[in-house]
């Protein structure tokens, strides 16, 4: 059996590395590390290093995952269910984990999340949820089932790289391994967990996933890196060109160089050469200057890269920094955003499965069976959209209508962004201030009406009226 682990994480290790080249180039661009190749004709290869680094990429994946943010899980008629859920989403920190799995299904195309039965030394009422990167773990899916059948996650010591350590996920067990003498043994550190669930406690979160492909791409494609790797050339021709010509030229016919330079060192030559006034004995010299170069070729040329780029990507002109001189509308910013909101809101529907995926994975570890309601599970989303807090009061309000319209208070404190904590402790609050106004109310109503009272201390009024129906009794009875 530790033969059969020790091979099947070393097939799954050397798929990862072979993954691995295009995994560093996505994080090359993404990083702005990336240098392309230059012909070198017209600049030398010797000022290959003013390539500049053109942050097009991170700039495109970081407006998507700022605008991908979790809040909550929705189940009908079970917010039970939900506030336990929120519970182990708060205590394995995924309120901020989450968004690097994102940003890294983004890079690299997939990244992954594992859920495991808490330890001895856990809470033992919140499972473990780790997210972990594509670039230390890779998982085999069936392309019938599209379930994970095995996953293995490899990561070595900081400090003594040859020291590595290995987690086999399969379906009934999950097995720790350690690297000895160049092959994989069983951590005698860390025991082998039979859960026996029949299925990898690993989930997915695939990118720009296919019919035809489902592990999923980068979102950093060949066109936006083709479109980068221009931008920084022409960048680095606009350095050369300021280094060697936007000082304007000058030539001087008739004049010894020796009476420049009377010592001939270069950095006397070079002094003459940038003084704003030169003087000679040689009164037939004569001195003529050239144009300097002009810049702004080149400068149109990124501009219409970075329309390319907006158009391939459907980030706003602003973001790339072109745009008319006169300042958008609130309107016209808001139109401008539709491309990228939508895609985010695609993103949104395909991470959220892979979400709701993790928590019942957590319940059948948890309760070692998944209710049927579960499965109706669904995540709640921020808007990815930028309205004005103003205007989305207003809608709000227009819904809500003083309690008459077609959404209830609760659902208008939803829509305008507050947490459930949030509207709990608002709804306790107006719990209190009605007990309030009440306990206020019944301080300040006047007291009810009294009559006159007669010798005995009771109501004449009611005394005659007492009288009155006595005696029309006795008149009845009579």
């Amino acid at each position: 059996m530790a033969d059969d682990h020790a091979k099947q994480v070393n097939e799954l290790a050397a798929k990862l590395s072979v993954d691995r080249y295009d995994l560093d180039e996505s994080a090359a661009y993404y990083e702005a590390l990336a240098r392309p190749t230059a012909i070198g004709i017209a600049v030398p290869e010797k000022m290959r290093f003013l390539t500049a680094a053109i942050g097009w990429p991170r700039l495109y994946l970081d407006s998507i995952e700022e605008r991908l943010d979790l809040e909550s899980f929705r189940l009908a008629d079970d917010h039970s269910s939900v506030e336990r859920l929120m519970d182990w989403w708060q205590a394995n920190n995924l309120d901020e984990e989450s968004g690097l799995a994102h940003l890294d299904a983004l890079i690299y195309g997939r990244s992954y999340v594992t859920v495991a039965a808490p330890g001895p030394l856990d809470d033992q009422a919140i499972p473990i949820i780790r997210v972990e990167s594509p670039l230390h773990m890779y998982a085999e899916t069936d392309p019938r089932t599209r379930l994970v059948t095995r996953a293995v996650r490899v990561y070595e010591n900081p400090n003594d790289p040859a020291q590595k350590w290995a987690t086999l996920y399969l379906p009934n067990v999950t097995v720790h391994l350690i690297e000895q003498n160049g092959r994989w043994e069983s951590d005698p550190a860390l025991p082998t967990v039979k859960h026996n669930m029949g299925v990898v406690p690993v989930v997915p979160i695939v990118n720009r996933e296919r019919l035809s492909d489902r592990d999923g791409r980068s979102e950093i494609t060949p066109e936006l890196r083709s479109f980068t790797d221009a931008a920084s050339r022409i960048m680095m021709d606009m350095q050369a060109a300021a280094e060697l010509m936007a000082i304007p030229q000058r030539v001087l016919f008739g004049v010894d160089p020796g009476s420049l330079a009377p010592n001939g060192s270069p950095g006397e030559v070079m002094t003459a050469y940038m003084a704003q006034i030169m003087a000679v004995e040689n009164e037939q010299g004569k001195a003529h200057q050239f144009q300097a170069a002009e810049l702004m070729n080149f400068v149109n040329v990124l501009e219409e890269l970075s329309k390319h780029v907006a158009a391939y990507t459907g980030l706003p002109p602003q973001y790339l920094s072109f745009s008319s001189e006169n300042p958008a509308s609130a309107e016209a910013i808001k139109s401008s955003e539709a491309r990228l909101v939508k895609k985010c809101e695609r993103k949104a529907r395909l991470y959220g499965g892979s979400w709701e995926m993790v928590m019942r994975l957590a319940v059948r570890i948890m309760d070692e069976a998944v209710p049927q309601e579960m499965h109706r599970l669904e995540s709640v989303w921020a808007d990815p959209s930028t309205p004005t807090f103003s205007a989305k009061a207003d809608g709000v309000t227009k819904l809500y209508a003083n309690g008459v319209g077609i959404i209830t208070k609760r659902r208008a404190r939803e829509d305008m962004g507050y947490s459930d904590e949030e509207i709990a402790v608002m709804e306790e609050q107006e719990v209190q201030e009605q007990a309030e106004l009440k306990r206020l109310s019944d301080i300040l109503a006047p007291p009810p009406p009294v009559g006159p009272t007669g010798p005995n201390g009771s109501s004449r009024g009611t005394s005659s009226s007492t009288s009155s129906s006595t005696g029309s009794q006795r008149r009845g009875a009579a």
